[in-house]
């Protein structure tokens, strides 16, 4: 039988509730918050919090506070990852995230979705999907990035859009809901 961390990594529904969850969660909290709390001048011990908040930290990965994430373990950083500040990963299921990519501030990152059908909803249980951003991607400020999205390498997400489909490479994409506009060169 499952536990409920293997389900909600599998994108089932699971019981966010479950004491596991809870805990690791409330670890994430206690980063998040120490990593928010620290001052400007305090780089290597942000590098050090983000190093045990995050899955996999790559080299030159640099996240601006404030900065929130469910867990932080379900998320992977390449290298020369830049977010600005004020960003959300909502990470229940894995947020895979290549090579020389920048996100603008206010960006929300959302793996996680509850049931469509109200009944399933009421009964308290949560499912995610995953995303996947590709390398030298930049996502805008104040974009959205839905649950269960990939965004192919070399694309443009424009300011204030929802993704709520997925972006193929090499394209200026935005709106809501966020549409490819042209191809970029």
């Amino acid at each position: 039988m499952k536990t409920e961390k293997e389900k909600m990594l599998a994108g089932e529904l699971y019981n966010a509730q479950d004491r596991q969850l809870v805990l690791e969660r409330r670890q994430a909290r206690d980063l998040t918050k120490a990593l928010n709390d620290s001052r400007d001048e305090e780089q290597d011990k942000r590098l050090g919090i983000l190093h045990q908040l995050l899955g996999q930290t790559g080299t030159n990965a640099w996240i601006e506070p404030p900065f929130y994430c469910d867990y932080g373990s379900n998320i992977s950083l390449g290298d020369n990852v830049y977010f600005n500040f004020n960003c959300i990963i909502l990470d229940v299921c894995p947020v895979e995230i290549g090579d020389n990519v920048m996100f603008g501030p206010n960006v929300q990152i959302y793996t996680a979705t509850h049931p469509v059908n109200h009944l399933e909803r009421n009964s308290g249980l949560e499912f995610g999907k995953p995303i996947r951003i590709g390398s030298d991607v930049w996502v805008g400020g104040s974009a959205v990035i839905c649950p269960g999205v990939t965004i192919g390498a070399r694309s443009v997400i424009g300011a204030g859009s929802v993704v709520t489909k997925d972006i193929p490479e090499g394209v200026f994409a935005a709106g809501n809901p966020c549409k490819v506009i042209r191809e970029l060169e």
